[in-house]
């Protein structure tokens, strides 16, 4: 497995200018305002995910639930719960499809370090596009292996439709797999990392960059395996909807 390549703290919008993309150690998150220990407490809600019913290519090895907020001026507002939408140039697999998934726990919603990580994810995407306010979609996902092999990116590498894009992991059990890949959209450069620690925190200027995530199985085949993840997407003018397709 290759070693993330690892941002300075000091230089993340420096790196998101530059590379437009940045990985954080979980060491290294007093940047986004927020500690490892402290986004520890949200673990538990991963445990509690329902079965993603919209796979078009008939896997049930994904779990999930959404939520979505506006940061605007250092206010985070919880938004009225919606479909979760891309169109087909960012998704061929599932865009142009309303999907509606359980909304997050209120467990997560109402915590302390949940509104300062995606308050403090809204000021660097400000730093990076310039302040105004940022329509947020949380998306909490455990990929796993109970059919033999589990797709953390099913659609390929692919951009999400957005400004900024955080992936975060939260965990792995009893896997191999889950590679990182990070190619430029108008170029040849790449890289490809697995993310191993919990929290390291990978920050990708979506209008940049694609990005995909290889398949997992399990080590051990009479256990199941999981991948756990965390995904925010941060977009200026409003949520993706049909409209816009």
């Amino acid at each position: 497995m290759f070693e993330p390549p690892w941002t300075d703290p000091a230089d993340l919008v420096g790196s998101l200018k530059r590379d437009g993309k940045a990985v954080l150690a979980p060491a290294a998150l007093g940047v986004l305002g927020v500690s490892d220990a402290a986004l520890d407490a949200l673990k538990p809600c991963w445990d509690d995910l329902p079965p993603d019913g919209y796979l078009r290519d008939g896997g049930r090895y994904r779990f999930r639930r959404h939520g979505c907020f506006i940061a605007d001026g250092g206010t985070l507002t919880l938004a009225p719960h919606r479909a979760h939408w891309q169109p087909l140039d960012y998704n061929a697999l599932h865009g142009g499809l309303q999907r509606w998934y359980v909304p997050l726990e209120q467990a997560m919603v109402a915590s302390p370090v949940w509104s300062a990580l995606l308050l403090n994810l809204a000021r660097v995407t400000s730093a990076l596009r310039g302040e105004q306010a940022w329509f947020i979609e949380a998306h909490p996902f455990r990929i796993d292996t109970s059919d033999g092999i589990g797709r953390p990116t099913p659609e390929g590498a692919h951009r999400d439709g957005v400004d900024l894009v955080a992936v975060l992991m939260v965990g792995r059990h009893n896997i191999k797999g889950g590679e990182s890949r990070v190619f430029e959209a108008a170029g040849p450069a790449g890289q490809r990392f697995t993310m191993t620690q919990p929290w390291t925190t990978l920050l990708l200027d979506d209008q940049r960059l694609i990005h995909e995530t290889t398949p997992i199985q399990p080590l051990d085949v009479a256990q199941r395996g999981w991948r756990d993840t965390l995904v925010i997407t941060l977009r200026s003018g409003g949520f993706q909807g049909p409209r816009e397709g």
